[in-house]
């Protein structure tokens, strides 16, 4: 390690020790009284000459000074005192100058310099001879006793008022800028540091590191002490980007070591002080949040050299110049990032990675805990990152193709594997960690078990085990991205035993894992799927902002789950071989084959004869014909409908698709029992929907058969939801659907003969508490005899056009109670084989969405808001709202989106009026609830969903408030508000300022 005794007196290994002590007390004393001089002097001066005349008296004795320089800027009366002046000898000067900045004359001249010459006298001064005379005293001084003498200066209370300390402190960070960045003194300062190494088996002591501790935090508090005015170079980031630059080139030469000259290090000390002095300046540095400025700096540099010794097959590494665990780890994160950004090789980030870190990941435990662990279990990087972090830390070899042919296991390997593979295959770590995490943790067990053989995973503990548990808990998630790692895993596994049978469990296979699984390649993760099997889709606009929006979604296709691995039955068809010497001549005579098929072909047309089939699993043919034909007929409306419509459900929830499909065709047998049982709950459906409901929780349907039943109930009220407006005219057309009706916000059409249409118009402002957000007038005709047109009348609604000539499509809300009544109740309760809030979460989920879409199906109806309160009472349980599962969670936020969408603002307003606690503490609590889970939920999607929810509960905020606003004007007049209406009109006024 270097000293820096050479040029500080504190340090321990001090040239003066050199000396003689008698000498030197003598040359300090020397020292000391020149400057007193030159103090009084300045004291005495009553003209700036007198000034440079007394600075330069002293200058001479201690550095070069230009005489001639400074003689042709004073006035003619002092030029020749400057000129006789004698200068000193070299030998003279430089053992002044050694006792006079490490003794107490440099630091009682710095303040005399700041304090008495920078406000009275430093504005006069020509610039030459400030350079000269002024700066000088600075600029030649070491940069350690010139650091301690300047920061704290800076920072002088009342600056900013006062201008005399305004003055000195300018002056201060002027000499700041010029002495450490310009002139690079920190660059200078780590060479003061390292003039003495530290000798084999030497250590530091104690109160040399916090020597070189404190100098580094003097250094690195510059940017917090400057006035908020001052120069921009010493703001953080300009400051901490000229440090980091001179501190590199100061230490590059002294930081590398070649191989044969590691063991003159000792393993617990640092090169030298100046490595010392560098590290715990980044140490600093990175503490006060500036690892990008390092890392921007540290990478290119790096990756140079290790570009170098690749090509030239030498080796390098770095000693421990940072011992700060927490700078360490910011560091190692940083350099890891900026090398993905550069999409460096494998090979290059192993190199750049052993050079920076071997020496501390060998030596020091915490070190290899952040590779091993924190890196591994807690962070979440690329994937290229984390192929680096594993070559380097659990492989421990460099990747080339020698070294794969070579390369055996280190002795840690295998109990990082178990360690990864046990946290992988617990439940809870699905449940709870995000996404991202699950995918990263899933790659690194992945490119673990890519390097193991089938031998080694044998003979590794619960190892397998853990991963067949992992991967068939994984399976059973309704959430594509899980079921793909699950596919992931063991697709690798299978190679590892049998490298010729790979088990694919991905429809969409490649062959080749891709470890990113879409999230692991940008910033900010945002978990979405194409696929159909995903349930809950939530775009950015989810939801329709209005009841009288289309809604495009009816015709999605929602396929259920697939939670058990159905076997497919091949069917072998024989041959059959006939003996030509059995036939005779009669056998080859024609006869007639025009009747033959006509079984086949039979076509069911009666209700009763496709229930019968339906229970016939026996015969395929027969089934797969019902199949066939039940919807068409079931559309048609026949007159036994009603009649056999409960046998028909039962039928098609009981018959096992999978059984009587021909291979390849189960998918297709599936959409057509879907889509007859859709047609059965669209046509008749409350005989439909009391099967169905009685059904889902019925212990003689299993678990995909609960979630087809909810599938079904989820299309059924999208198609009769459809909200198509049709004119009269197109009614008058011809229109299959017999039960359309007016929109019921709609105004009415009877009035007298030659009634002007409705139009909309604002609010009159009359002070009358009006129930609609929108109002609407006509003009009446005059009555026989009267000249002056007769009052407007008036109707409140949402906007429309036209509305005289528009009728509305939407049949839901007529059924919407027995959709939804029946499925909430008992759904908490236990029974044999039916568990929904813990082992059938996914119908738990699918329930909760099915609600949720049926409140969004009746959006601006009354029968949202009679409906509403009794799913916010089911969704606010702890145990549904608070599921571990986030599948769970994000049907809750869906729901939730679904009521705020669904409530009309003036239902809302009026329930409040009237002390309705209900309708105000559910919205609070999705309020609240939202709040929650976009700040602590760790499933990106649910909190994305949270954001949605608090979006909407704005608006309905907005609109609510826009209500209450005439309340006010009448509160006085009537009883008192109730002190709900108080605090949730509290909430609106609070979301509309935010």
């Amino acid at each position: 390690m270097n000293d820096c005794g050479a040029t500080v007196s504190r340090a321990p290994a001090s040239t003066n020790k050199t000396m003689d002590n008698k000498e030197g007390k003598e040359l300090e004393n020397l020292a000391l009284q020149k400057v007193l001089e030159v103090s009084s002097a300045i004291d005495a001066a009553k003209h700036v000459d007198e000034v440079i005349c007394a600075l330069h008296s002293l200058g001479t004795l201690i550095f070069s000074v230009d005489s001639s320089l400074i003689s042709g800027a004073i006035d003619q009366r002092f030029k020749d005192h400057i000129l006789s002046v004698k200068c000193a000898t070299d030998a003279e000067r430089d053992s002044l100058k050694n006792n006079f900045y490490h003794g107490p004359a440099f630091p009682t001249m710095a303040r005399l310099l700041l304090f008495e010459v920078a406000p009275n006298w430093l504005a006069q001064f020509p610039k030459s001879v400030r350079s000269q005379i002024y700066d000088s005293f600075f600029l030649e001084g070491p940069s350690i006793e010139v650091l301690e003498a300047l920061v704290p200066i800076i920072n002088q209370k009342g600056s900013d008022k006062d201008p005399v300390l305004h003055k000195i402190c300018s002056s201060a960070e002027r000499l700041l800028v010029l002495c450490f960045l310009e002139k690079e003194g920190i660059r200078r300062m780590v060479i003061e540091f390292d003039h003495v190494k530290i000798q084999k088996g030497v250590t530091v002591k104690k109160e040399d590191k916090d020597f070189v501790s404190r100098v580094a935090q003097l250094l690195a508090s510059i940017p917090d002490k400057i006035r908020p005015k001052a120069s921009s170079k010493l703001s953080s980031f300009s400051f901490f980007k000229q440090a980091t630059i001179q501190l590199i080139a100061g230490a590059e030469e002294k930081a590398l070591q070649l191989p044969r000259e590691r063991d003159a290090i000792n393993k617990d000390s640092p090169q030298s002080y100046a490595i010392l002095f560098v590290g715990e300046t980044f140490s600093r540095i990175i503490r006060r949040g500036s690892t990008d400025i390092v890392v921007s700096e540290m990478v290119p540099r790096i990756y140079d050299l290790v570009k170098s010794l690749l090509s030239s097959n030498s080796n390098a590494s770095l000693p421990s110049t940072i011992r700060d665990q927490y700078s360490v780890e910011r560091l190692a994160e940083g350099i890891l990032r900026q090398l993905a950004l550069r999409s460096v090789t494998d090979t290059e980030a192993y190199w750049i990675l052993w050079i920076l870190f071997n020496r501390s990941y060998n030596h020091i435990a915490s070190i290899r805990a952040m590779f091993v662990e924190k890196f591994l279990f807690w962070k979440v990087f690329p994937v290229s990152c984390l192929r680096w972090i594993l070559q380097y830390s659990v492989y421990e070899e460099a990747p080339t193709s020698e070294a794969e042919i070579k390369w055996q296991k280190p002795p840690h390997f295998v109990d990082t594997l178990q360690h990864l593979v046990s946290i992988w295959s617990k439940r809870e770590f699905v449940q709870s960690s995000s996404m991202e995490q699950q995918a990263y943790l899933t790659a690194a067990v992945g490119l673990c078990l890519e390097k193991m053989s089938k031998q080694e995973l044998e003979t590794a503990k619960d190892v397998l085990n853990s991963i067949l548990q992992g991967v068939s808990g994984r399976l059973e998630s309704p959430i594509d991205l899980v079921r793909k790692m699950a596919s992931a895993i063991a697709l690798t596994f299978s190679k590892v035993v049998d490298s010729k049978n790979p088990l694919y469990l991905d429809d969409n296979h490649s062959g080749v894992v891709d470890w990113e699984f879409e999230v692991l390649t940008q910033k900010k993760v945002i978990i979405t799927s194409s696929s159909k099997k995903q349930i809950i889709n939530t775009p950015k606009s989810p939801l329709p902002e209005t009841g009288r929006e289309k809604l495009s979604d009816k015709k999605e296709t929602r396929r259920s789950i697939l939670i058990e691995e159905i076997s497919d039955k091949g069917v072998e068809d024989e041959e059959k071989d006939y003996n030509s010497d059995s036939s005779s001549d009669t056998s080859l005579e024609p006869y007639d084959l025009s009747d033959d098929d006509s079984d086949l072909n039979k076509t069911c047309t009666q209700l009763g004869d496709i229930v019968a089939a339906l229970r016939k699993p026996d015969d395929p043919d027969g089934v797969q014909g019902a199949l066939d034909a039940t919807e068409k007929l079931v559309r048609t409306s026949p007159d036994e409908l009603r009649h056999n419509s409960s046998d028909l459900v039962r039928a098609l929830v009981h018959v096992r698709c999978a059984d009587v499909a021909a291979e390849g065709e189960e998918e297709s047998s599936e959409e057509k029992r879907q889509k007859a049982l859709v047609s059965l709950l669209v046509t008749c459906p409350f005989e439909a929907l009391d099967v169905v409901t009685k059904l889902l929780y019925s212990t003689s349907v299993d678990i995909s058969q609960r979630i087809l039943i909810l599938d079904v109930m989820t299309e059924a009220a999208l198609e009769l939801s459809e909200t198509k407006i049709i004119t009269k005219e197109q009614q008058r057309k011809g229109n299959l659907i017999t039960s359309t009706s007016q929109h019921w916000f709609i105004p009415g059409e009877r009035g007298p003969v030659g009634a002007g249409p409705w139009r909309e118009i604002s609010g009159s402002g009359n002070g009358m508490l009006q129930n609609w957000s929108h109002q609407y007038e006509r003009e009446l005709p005059s009555r026989s005899g009267q000249r002056k047109l007769g009052k407007t009348r008036k109707w409140s609604v949402a906007n429309s056009k036209d509305l005289q000539q528009e009728w509305s499509k939407n049949r839901f809300p007529l059924y919407a109670a027995a959709f939804m009544l029946p499925a909430m109740q008992g759904f908490d309760k236990k029974r044999h084989g039916i568990d929904l809030l813990n082992r059938d979460f996914v119908v738990l989920g699918k329930l909760i969405y099915m609600l949720g879409v049926c409140m969004k199906c009746m959006a601006m109806h009354p029968e949202a808001s009679a409906l509403a309160p009794s799913l916010l009472d089911m969704v606010k349980s702890r145990d549904v709202s608070h599921h571990p599962e986030a599948y769970v969670r994000r049907s809750v936020l869906f729901a939730a989106s679904c009521i705020l969408v669904a409530l009309h603002p003036s239902y809302v307003a009026s329930a409040l009026i009237e002390g309705n606690q209900d309708i105000s503490t559910g919205l609070e609590w999705i309020r609240t609830y939202s709040l929650q889970v976009a700040e602590a939920d760790s499933d990106t999607e649910c909190a994305s969903m949270a954001m949605h929810c608090l979006q909407f509960h704005s608006k309905m905020a907005l609109e609510t408030s826009c209500a209450l606003e005439s309340a006010d004007r009448v509160k006085a007049q009537s009883r008192t508000l109730p002190s709900k209406l108080d605090n949730y009109y509290s909430v609106c006024k609070y979301e509309l300022n935010f």
